[in-house]
């Protein structure tokens, strides 16, 4: 008896695009679940299993899909849930929410904002979410981001301090001299990578650098 043939490169390659147009419509059809409040409740606690998963591969896995299904949702509650997944462990799953939650704030920018201002007061020191907040705001033209950043450097995470001030340098805003002056002469240590290998230096150098950066670009430009 014959043996069944193998599918060549060209049908696994439509076997996955089918694949994927049976995702697409499968996370959309999840992300219209009404009452919308049911769905919330919902991924809130599977979030909470997921981190529960032994295996890493898995707990990337649920989290991810999670965060894409957020993704399409708007709303305070829906930013937090996407801030939860980025208080993660999981490199790829903090990627997708940072990703989406960079999206919304483009389109519905208040609803971020307010979302991280919240993070900043509930999450504790040494969360995965505080360093990666900062970057979530810095490339959208909004007025108010500047002011959302300068939070970070009152934080009492030093990782958190660090990435407002390399968010502060991105920015390039002469307003930002005051508040980061503040931090130099601070002794607290951070992790920095530097020329692809990891650094460390205290608060009070990255400041005093980022003022330096930024005095060096008001000159330039004046």
């Amino acid at each position: 008896m014959p043996s069944p043939k193998r599918a060549g490169p060209a049908q696994a390659i439509q076997d996955l695009y089918e694949a994927e147009r049976t995702l697409r419509a499968r996370f959309d059809a999840l992300s219209r679940q009404k009452p919308e409040s049911d769905l919330l409740d919902a991924i809130e606690a599977a979030i909470a299993s997921a981190r529960k998963e032994a295996s890493a591969d898995e707990r990337t896995l649920r989290l991810s899909c999670l965060a894409q299904v957020l993704g399409r949702k708007t709303g305070a509650r829906a930013v937090d849930l996407l801030i939860e997944i980025l208080n993660s462990e999981e490199p790829d799953a903090r990627l997708i929410a940072g990703s989406a939650l960079k999206n919304l704030a483009f389109d519905r920018f208040k609803e971020v904002a307010l979302g991280v201002e919240r993070a900043l007061e509930r999450l504790p020191k040494g969360s995965p979410a505080l360093p990666e907040l900062p970057f979530v705001l810095v490339e959208v033209p909004e007025p108010a981001v500047l002011k959302i950043v300068h939070l970070f450097l009152e934080h009492s995470d030093p990782e958190a301090v660090a990435s407002g001030i390399e968010a502060c340098v991105e920015l390039g805003d002469p307003k930002s001299l005051p508040a980061l002056r503040k931090l130099v002469g601070d002794r607290r240590l951070v992790e920095i990578d530097e020329d692809a290998e990891t650094v460390t230096v205290t608060v009070g150098e990255l400041a005093e650098e980022a003022c330096e950066m930024i005095e060096s670009e008001e000159g330039e430009a004046g």
